[in-house]
């Protein structure tokens, strides 16, 4: 099975989420990241689908989603031609004996502390999947207490765009 990357247009109204989510559900498709949001056009929003699913199988759900009624437009993007960012926030123990250590390993990844306490950081860190998994490897000897993990979001690289421009 090989990992997919779908950005899909859907008009912004209620159940249209559940729809597709629920047409890679009766696939028996498990979605490996998922992140809806507003475009620069109020009436759609945009769906980055990770799903891991082979080659065939994943056509016939774009074919399916494409007669879904709120789906406006479905596009694959391959890793070499996108940018594909995830957001993370960890939760690291980090007393006066670690924090400078913890504090380099932020520096590293080009990651910020968003919040300070006696006992512990917060660090917020944006970037590919591979590098997020990196820096919680390096932070883990010092305790992780809490991890967020967004799902992935990408668009395409250059000029070209999937334009938003107007729902059905």
């Amino acid at each position: 099975m090989s990992t997919h990357t779908l950005s899909v247009l859907v008009e912004n109204v209620p159940g249209a989420l559940a729809r597709v989510a629920g047409l890679f559900s009766r696939r028996g498709f498990n979605i490996e990241s998922l992140a809806v949001g507003p475009t620069e056009n109020p009436e759609v929003s945009r769906m980055t689908i990770v799903v891991a699913v082979e080659e065939l199988p994943l056509e016939q759900v774009t074919k399916q989603l494409n007669k879904l009624v709120n789906v406006i437009k479905i596009v694959e993007l391959e890793q070499a031609t996108s940018v594909q960012r995830e957001l993370l926030l960890v939760k690291v123990r980090a007393d006066a004996t670690v924090r400078s250590q913890v504090l380099e390993t932020v520096q590293l990844f080009r990651a910020k502390v968003v919040d300070a306490a006696p006992e512990a950081l917060t660090i917020e860190a944006t970037g590919t999947s591979d590098k997020l998994s990196a820096l919680l490897r390096m932070l883990e000897p010092y305790g992780v207490r809490e991890i967020v993990q967004s799902g992935m979001v990408a668009v395409g690289r250059g000029a070209r765009s999937i334009a938003a421009t107007s729902a059905r």
